[in-house]
C-alpha cells in the first residue's frame, strides 16, 4: 500500500487513523499482534523496529530471545473489523544483536530466503501461486475433553442430519449428503456471506476468482486470482482472517480444519503453481505431455519425490490425515496426471495458454504454516529441476484413469502419502536436505517443527476416543 513512511503517515492523518496493528506469524501459522496508538508511529519505527519475547512465539530458542518487529509497510491496509480506525500491518522479526539480523526462524524470512534461493540456481525467477480455500461454516460448534468426556458436535441449520427435526421452524430445504457442489439458493444458505467476504477481499486489494459452494453441506470455496509467491501466502493470511472474522460478524463460525465432518467431503488448500525467468512462462512447451516443459516435469518429479517429508509442512495436524484417504477427492497416491483429482499433483486440462500453463499440488490443508509449506513446495521442485528428477522413470506417472480403479497389482506398484502425523514428521526427519539447500530452513527449525508436532499427535492417541467405546466397550 506505501512504499516510505511519509506516505504512511498523511494517509494516516487524512483517513482519520487512530491505531496501527502489526501482525507476527508464530510457528504454527496462527497471526498474534500488538498495536500502538497513531501518535507512536514514528519514522525510527521503521528502522529500529517494536521489541517483542520471541520465546512466546513457539519458535526454537535463541542466545537471545528479546526481538524486534519492522513494519512492512507494502502490507499496510485497513482494519474491516475494528470499530477505532486501524491500520493493519504485516511485516518481519530481527533477533536484536550488535547488528540486527533476520530470524532465520521467522515463516516470511523462510519463504523470502526460498524465492532468493530460486533466483540464485538461475532456473527462474518467479514463483506465481493460486491457492484454492475450502472451509466449512457452521451455526454451532462445540467440544470437550475432560477425564470423564471427550466429545464435539458441530451444527448447520441446512444440514441433511436436521431434515427431520420438529423442536424448530423446518423450511425443508437441506443438502444432502455429499451432495452440496454448486448448489443454487435457497439450498446455498450461505452465498451472500461468501459474497460479503469477496467484497471485502476486494476492497482489501486481494482479486477473487470466484466463490460456491463445494461438496458437503456447509462446505465453501474461495478462490482469488494468481500471484507471487510471496505476496500469495500473505493473501492466504489474510483471507483465512476475514473469512473467520466475518462468520463471527454474522453470528456463524468458520473452520479451515480438513476434516470436521465425518463421512463428507474434507477442506484442502489446493496449491496451483507455475514459474517465470524474465517474464516468459517456464513450464509451458506444447509438445510436451500436457502442454508442459521437461523443467515443469522435473519439478513435478521433485515434489514427488518428496512428497512425503513434504506433507510434515504442508499437512500439519492429525486432522489432516482424517481428509487424506481413500473414496474422496483427497489424494493419498503420489502420482500426477491431467484433470485426475485423485492424484497428488493434477494439472488442469483448462489452462492450455503459455502464461496459464501450471498444475496443482492437492495434498495440502490450511492447517499448515503458509510460508514453510510454500517454501518447502518450492525446494522440492528446485530440487528436481537441479537433478533433473523424471516423474516417469521414478514411476509417478502419468496416471489418466480412476487411480481407485486399478486392480490391486496395478496399486500395489503406487507409492502413498502418510497415513498419519507421525509417519509424516519420520518422512520429514530422514528426508529434509533438500529443505536445508541455500540454507533456506534452519535445520534446527526443522528438529523443533519435528519436536512439537509428535508432541502433538501423541497427546492425542492418548485421548479416548467416542467411536472406541462403540467399538469395544464390551469386548
Amino acid at each position: 500500500m506505501f512504499t516510505n513512511y511519509q506516505e504512511a503517515k498523511a494517509y494516516c492523518e487524512a483517513s482519520g487513523i487512530e491505531m496501527i496493528d502489526f501482525k507476527m506469524v508464530d510457528l504454527w501459522g496462527r497471526w498474534r499482534h500488538l498495536t500502538i496508538p497513531i501518535q507512536r508511529f514514528r519514522p525510527e519505527v521503521m528502522t529500529h523496529g517494536i521489541g517483542f519475547d520471541g520465546s512466546n512465539y513457539g519458535y526454537a530458542p535463541v542466545e537471545r530471545s528479546d526481538m524486534v518487529f519492522i513494519p512492512d509497510l507494502s502490507t499496510a491496509v485497513v482494519e474491516p473489523f475494528s470499530s477505532v480506525p486501524t491500520l493493519n500491518m504485516l511485516g518481519d522479526v530481527l533477533v536484536i544483536d550488535k547488528e540486527n539480523r533476520p530470524f532465520d526462524q521467522y515463516p516470511r524470512n523462510v519463504l523470502r530466503k526460498a524465492v532468493e534461493y530460486l533466483k540464485e540456481t538461475e532456473l527462474a525467477d518467479e514463483m506465481h501461486i493460486l491457492p484454492e480455500f475450502e472451509f466449512f461454516i457452521f451455526d454451532h460448534v462445540s467440544s470437550t475433553v475432560q477425564p470423564q468426556e471427550s466429545s464435539y458436535r458441530v451444527d448447520m441449520d441446512h444440514a441433511i442430519w436436521n431434515s427431520g427435526r420438529n423442536d424448530i421452524k423446518n423450511l425443508g430445504y437441506h443438502v444432502a449428503k455429499h451432495g452440496g457442489y454448486h448448489v443454487d439458493a435457497p439450498l446455498d444458505h450461505d452465498y451472500d456471506l461468501r459474497s460479503k467476504i469477496c467484497h471485502t477481499l476486494e476492497n482489501m486489494g486481494i482479486a477473487v476468482k470466484y466463490h460456491h459452494m463445494e461438496v458437503a453441506g456447509g462446505q465453501m470455496e474461495i478462490e482469488p486470482e494468481i500471484g507471487p509467491v510471496f505476496q500469495m501466502a500473505d493473501n492466504i493470511m489474510m483471507i483465512k482472517y476475514v473469512v473467520k472474522n466475518m462468520a463471527i460478524a454474522e453470528g456463524k463460525t468458520a473452520t479451515f480444519m480438513p476434516k470436521p465432518v465425518y463421512d463428507e467431503a474434507g477442506s484442502g488448500l489446493h496449491v496451483h503453481m507455475l514459474l517465470k525467468k524474465n517474464g516468459y512462462p517456464v513450464f509451458f512447451d506444447e509438445n510436451g505431455y500436457s502442454g508442459l516443459s521437461k523443467k515443469a516435469l522435473n519439478f513435478i518429479g521433485g515434489i514427488l519425490t518428496h512428497a512425503r517429508s513434504l506433507c510434515a509442512l504442508t499437512n500439519p495436524s492429525t486432522n489432516s490425515f482424517k481428509r487424506l484417504v481413500p473414496g474422496y477427492e483427497a489424494p493419498v497416491s503420489i502420482v500426477y496426471a491431467t484433470a485426475n483429482r485423485s492424484a497428488v499433483i493434477r494439472i488442469p486440462s483448462y489452462a492450455k495458454t503459455p502464461n496459464t500453463k501450471r498444475f496443482e499440488l492437492r495434498c495440502p490443508d490450511a492447517t499448515c504454516n503458509p510460508y514453510y509449506a510454500l517454501a518447502a513446495i518450492l525446494m522440492a521442485g528446485i530440487d528436481g529441476m537441479q537433478r533433473e528428477i523424471d516423474p516417469v522413470a521414478e514411476g509417478f506417472g502419468p496416471y489418466d484413469c480412476n487411480l481407485y480403479k486399478l486392480s490391486k497389482e496395478e496399486q500395489a506398484k503406487i507409492k502413498g502419502l502418510p497415513t498419519s502425523l507421525e509417519e509424516a514428521c519420520l518422512a520429514l526427519e530422514t528426508d529434509n536436505d533438500y529443505l536445508q539447500a541455500g540454507g533456506v530452513f534452519p535445520q534446527r527449525l526443522l528438529e523443533v517443527w519435528n519436536e512439537r508436532r509428535l508432541e502433538e499427535a501423541r497427546r492425542i492417541n492418548s485421548i479416548p476416543h467416542p467411536a472406541e467405546f462403540n467399538m469395544y466397550y464390551d469386548l
